[in-house]
């Protein structure tokens, strides 16, 4: 199967609301600062954006801490005019994902499980306040599937009526550009997705090294 353009898809739908003289409302999925920054600076003037914390994958606890206190610090910084709405991170939430994610590697079927579970709460929360759009930093990342996650933004679009804007930031060397801009912010960046299981992952790499 062939796969899509999101990148194009994207910019077509901004073309056409720059057409229609509209500003819409997005609901933008954050996982972190680093993640946001090339994507918040991409469609700031095409989007007023609210950013959705909704990360209940996160361990340990300590870390939402750092990842929020950091956001935070970036959308100051950078003088985002939107605001960062932070649902309850609850873990149960995330219970099914994880006993997936016990037997498998990151980029697995637990990992399209734990996209599907952020973007659904960000569709639900986007749908019951009237947003235009909701969307995810997630496919910044050259660790994230980006065909997964825009599957996953379509059947929610159907499924709450809600837009999704559809994207794969790491195209137009979007991933470059974020570490970029978390140097010169001076961001904390993890080094590991987020789950107890990838933050094992990390520290056997570092063994290794």
């Amino acid at each position: 199967m062939q796969k899509i353009n999101y990148n194009l898809k994207m910019e077509e739908i901004i073309k056409e609301n720059k057409k229609k003289g509209l500003r819409p409302k997005l609901l933008l999925q954050v996982c972190c600062a680093p993640c946001s920054t090339a994507v918040v600076e991409r469609l700031r003037e095409d989007f007023a954006i609210d950013m959705f914390y909704y990360n209940p994958n996160i361990y340990p606890e300590s870390e939402i801490g750092k990842r929020v206190e950091t956001l935070r610090n970036f959308k100051s910084d950078f003088n985002l005019s939107g605001s960062i709405i932070l649902p309850e991170n609850d873990k149960k939430d995330f219970a099914k994902v994880l006993a997936l994610r016990k037997d498998d590697k990151e980029g697995g079927r637990a990992c399209f499980e734990c996209y599907r579970l952020r973007l659904e709460e960000t569709a639900k929360y986007a749908k019951e306040n009237s947003y235009d759009y909701f969307s995810t930093t997630l496919s910044i990342s050259p660790h994230k599937n980006s065909q997964w996650l825009n599957e996953i933004g379509r059947n929610l679009e159907e499924k709450y009526q809600i837009a999704y804007l559809y994207s794969d930031f790491k195209k137009k060397n979007g991933y470059k550009r974020s570490i970029d801009l978390s140097k010169e912010y001076d961001l904390y960046r993890q080094d590991y997705c987020g789950c107890i299981f990838s933050y094992k992952e990390m520290l056997d790499r570092k063994k290794e090294i």
